[in-house]
């Protein structure tokens, strides 16, 4: 699953708390990055279930800064995360 988060979502611990809340969901293996037009993007692999859980959190507003609009899609797994960083 890829997203895209826009709206107040840099400068604020977004990516950290992003990483952080993958990691408590578990099996999540990706990324967050900040993005040069001020999106955040996310890019998880998992059980569906769990991707799921962290793209609720990414759109419930229980956030750091603000989060205006989510977009995601889904594709096949690439595969060749070590885990969930932050770039």
């Amino acid at each position: 699953m890829t997203a895209w988060v826009r709206g107040r979502v840099q400068g604020v611990g977004f990516r950290w708390f992003t990483r952080a809340n993958a990691l408590r969901i578990g099996e999540l293996s990706g990324f967050a990055s900040n993005l040069g037009d001020g999106r955040v993007q996310v890019v998880a692999e998992g059980p569906k279930d769990r991707c799921d859980r962290l793209l609720d959190w990414l759109r419930t507003g229980d956030t750091p800064g603000r989060v205006d609009g989510v977009t995601e899609i889904w594709a096949t797994p690439r595969g060749g995360y070590d885990g969930f960083e932050i770039r």
